[in-house]
This record gives C-alpha cells, sequence and structure tokens, in this order.
C-alpha cells in the first residue's frame, strides 16, 4: 500500500506508525465524513463474518505425515481476487495445497488454483503408474482427491483446459521422471505456457481474461519426510518448530517473495535487459512501474512480444494495455523457486497465506499465534494420563494445567480464522473489537486501501508418525 490522497473525495489516507503487536509493520488511518454511519457490527456479526469461509480437514490415518489442515479467507476485493486448494494424492501417498494470490482480477488465480495442483500431481507421480491411469478413462479427478472444491469449470473452457492437460500428461509419460523439485518447477511452466498457447489459439475471451490477469502462487508438497515449497510472487510460507526443552516456539521461513525488496530478483530481472533500460525495467519498485510481484503466471502482457501484442491485445483492450518502455520481452517469469525440508518431531505445523495476512503480522507473531492456540486446544481434549503408575500430586497437577489452560481457550476453533481475527484486531493487550469491526465494515469503495484479501491455509503434521519414520532412517 502506498500514501494516497483523493482529491474531491471523502477519502484521505496517511501511513502511520503503529507498535502494537497485532497490527504487523505498517497501519493506515482514514478520515470519512460519514463514519458515523458506518454498521455497528456486533461480536455476533464479527464472527459471522470471520467464520463465514472456514474449513477444517481431519485425516484419521496413523501412517499420514499430515494429521490435519484449516483453512480460512476473508475478501477485501469483490469479487475476491485469492484462491486455495487442498488435495490428498490417489495414487500414492501424500498431501499438497496451494495459496494463489491474483491481481488485474480473480481470473487467472480462479483457474490455476483449480489446475496447477493436477500438473503437479501428474509430475510427481511414478511414470508407470501415470502410464497405468493414462490406459484408463481418466477425469479430473484422477491424480488427486481435492478438498473443499464446490465450483468447476463452464463445459466451454473445460474442454480446453482437459486437452492442454492430456497434452501435458502424454508429454511427460514419454520422458523420465526427474526429482520433485524439477518436476514442480516444470508442472508451473508448463500451465503458463499453456494458458498463453490457450488464449492465443481460442479465439475465446475467457482463455485471454486469464492471460490479461495474473495471479502469485504458493505451493507445499508433502510426501514421507520430504517437504517441497514452491513459490513464484509475494505469497508465503512459514514453519512452525517447537523447542522441545522450552515448548517455544521459532519460525522458518520456506520462501523468499519475488518483489523490488528482494535485491537478488531486482538484479536479476536488470541483468535480463540491456542496460538503457535499467531506469526503466523497475520504477517506483514495481515491474515497468506497474506490477509489484516480479514474478507471476499469467499477465502475458509483460510477456508476449511486441507483435503478438500488436496483433491479439492492442485491437482488444487498447493501446493502454501494452506497458510504458515495452521494449525487449518478456519482462515476467512464472518460474518458482522451490526449497526443500526434510520433516523433524519438532516441526508442527506449515502456515502458507497470500501477502495480505503478511502485511499486518510476522512470520514469528503467525507461529507464535498458531502455537498458543495448538495449545490451547489441547486442554478441550480428554484428558490422558501418563502411562505407568501415576501419583495424586501428579494427576493434581495436570488437572491444575488443564484449568490455568481453560482461561486461555481460544475464541475460534479454527487457526486460520485466529490468525486473520488477530491481525485484523490485535494489540498489546490482546483483541479489540471496536477495531476489527472497523476494519470489517469499510465500505467497499475504501476497503481496499487499508487490507487486501487474506487466504490462510495451516497444515497439522503427525509428529508421532514423524518420529517413527525418523527413528527408521
Amino acid at each position: 500500500m502506498h500514501t494516497i490522497f483523493l482529491r474531491n473525495s471523502v477519502v484521505c489516507v496517511r501511513q502511520t506508525n503503529c507498535s502494537n503487536v497485532g497490527c504487523g509493520v505498517r497501519q493506515f488511518r482514514i478520515t470519512i465524513r460519514q463514519k458515523a454511519q458506518l454498521p455497528n457490527l456486533s461480536p455476533y456479526d464479527v464472527n459471522l463474518i470471520l467464520r463465514e469461509n472456514e474449513y477444517i480437514q481431519t485425516f484419521s490415518e496413523d501412517d499420514s505425515i499430515v494429521r490435519s489442515y484449516e483453512s480460512n479467507q476473508l475478501s477485501s476485493n469483490r469479487p475476491c481476487e485469492d484462491s486455495r486448494t487442498e488435495a490428498t494424492f490417489l495414487h500414492k501417498s501424500g498431501f499438497i495445497c496451494g495459496v494463489f494470490d491474483g491481481h488485474a482480477g480473480p481470473a487467472c488465480s480462479q483457474v490455476i488454483s483449480k489446475r496447477l495442483l493436477r500438473y503437479v500431481g501428474a509430475g510427481v507421480l511414478d511414470r508407470r503408474v501415470l502410464k497405468e491411469v493414462m490406459s484408463k478413462d481418466y477425469n479430473s479427478q484422477s491424480f488427486l482427491k481435492c478438498h473443499n472444491d464446490k465450483a468447476d469449470f463452464v463445459s466451454e473452457i473445460k474442454t480446453i483446459y482437459e486437452n492442454s492437460f492430456r497434452e501435458y500428461v502424454q508429454t511427460i509419460s514419454r520422458v523420465k521422471k526427474e526429482n520433485v523439485a524439477n518436476e514442480i518447477t516444470n508442472a508451473f511452466m508448463r500451465l503458463d505456457d499453456d494458458l498463453s498457447k490457450e488464449a492465443l489459439n481460442h479465439s475465446n475471451m475467457r482463455t485471454m481474461s486469464v492471460a490479461m490477469s495474473g495471479a502469485v502462487a504458493v505451493v507445499a508438497h508433502i510426501d514421507h519426510l520430504d517437504l517441497h515449497v514452491a513459490s513464484t510472487g509475494d505469497c508465503g510460507a512459514v514453519l512452525g518448530i517447537q523447542c522441545p526443552e522450552t515448548g517455544q516456539w521459532q519460525a522458518k521461513k520456506l520462501n523468499t517473495e519475488h518483489n523490488a525488496d528482494n535485491l537478488k530478483e531486482v538484479q536479476r530481472i536488470l541483468e535480463e535487459h540491456p542496460n538503457e533500460e535499467h531506469d526503466t525495467a523497475i520504477r517506483n519498485e514495481r515491474l515497468l512501474g506497474q506490477l509489484a510481484p516480479l514474478r507471476a503466471l499469467g499477465d502475458f502482457r509483460y510477456k508476449w512480444s511486441n507483435e503478438i501484442m500488436d496483433k491479439y491485445v492492442v485491437p482488444t483492450f487498447g493501446e493502454h494495455s501494452v506497458p510504458p518502455h515495452y521494449y525487449t520481452p518478456p519482462y515476467l517469469t512464472a518460474q518458482p523457486e522451490v526449497q526443500h525440508h526434510i520433516l523433524r518431531p519438532n516441526d508442527k505445523f506449515l502456515v502458507i497465506a497470500s501477502d495480505g495476512l503478511w502485511d499486518f503480522l510476522t512470520p514469528s507473531q503467525v507461529i507464535s499465534l498458531v502455537g498458543e492456540h495448538l495449545n490451547s486446544k489441547k486442554v478441550l481434549e480428554p484428558m490422558k494420563l501418563p502411562t505407568g503408575e501415576v501419583t495424586l500430586l501428579e494427576v493434581s497437577k495436570l488437572l491444575a494445567e488443564r484449568k490455568a489452560g481453560r482461561a486461555r481457550k481460544p475464541l475460534d476453533q479454527n487457526s486460520a480464522t485466529h490468525l486473520i481475527r488477530n491481525a485484523l484486531g490485535g494489540t498489546d493487550y490482546g483483541i479489540e473489537h471496536s477495531k476489527i469491526a472497523y476494519y470489517l465494515s469499510l465500505p467497499q469503495d475504501v476497503v481496499r486501501l487499508y487490507r487486501d484479501d487474506i487466504t490462510i491455509t495451516v497444515i497439522y503434521f503427525n509428529t508421532e508418525y514423524i518420529t517413527k519414520l525418523n527413528a527408521e532412517t
């Protein structure tokens, strides 16, 4: 966000400093003449809004690395430009999920959220199994079982996408499988290439709107002890690690954001273009002075050649659709950076989220909030006595701890909801209702100046199974 003054308007936005833990790095104050007319949301109203899109999925298998996950989404844009997808594999062990943050509309985000995990799922599958599945009449659920999936493509677009996916599967089935990181990277790049071809080869406004919009993505793939996190753009992924001796929580970032704060990323882009463009390739901390993320899927008006722009884009969208100083495209790539982490018993959960969350909370704050939420929920479970002989003093101590823990009982069962509540309403003294109610009642024409769409998925690991697998290695 930037300081913005709207002349001849009732809105004036100024950036202010805020030291509250729950506020994160930045906060904005807004002056509205009709402030008194804003809805006075009650705690009940706030809960209805925060919990509208929450989702919890629990896995009962004892031999599953992932015990459960919790997810939620709070929109700022209408329609929301964020998307999320979570799935388990049908032909191998493992779990995969992603958060996708769209821009210039929701089209690209919605499409890749339903397609990217399929591409990755096929790529990481054993080639023998892949060929067996190909020999059958497979559909969109052939490789993955998606959870919390409530929408599908219209038949016209679905046929185009199915044909692209079938060609991709046939292509990779003829080559030797690479390591997981390379297969994930190939899936990102192939889907992005398919988005381009679909827009150019079909005279369809839907495919072109997907290509002209864009989305950043963070995808987590978990198979046994191997955790891979692939990131394109400025979403975030943070691992929650608990020290066994002290119980303290530690945050470990598993990706780096691709934006102007990443000097290595800025240097990469500058080196790909002539020296004469060093003042224009990145201006005002944005790609060509327009795009904040420096990597993204879609956004082909930063990738297509000048010839393609003149032939396909300008006649439909106008001259203004071509970015200024567009001399030596492509300026943008969808290539992800993939980090590999081997899970240990101290690794308790993973948080992936769009940048709407990180605008308010630091990675350490997020991990502390989820860790405290996890600990406080344990007091709601049936009490289990330690094995062996137990004294009355030990039982009394356990009961006292549970009683003290009930005082810290979380307001939200869903940890993603807990994070959103603290992001919008957190202070040094706890949650301030008036603060979060104010954020949630802002008019649609100004709310985007305050906060972005927020999408969060928290994945909880099966500590017992991780311990068992580590003992076997």
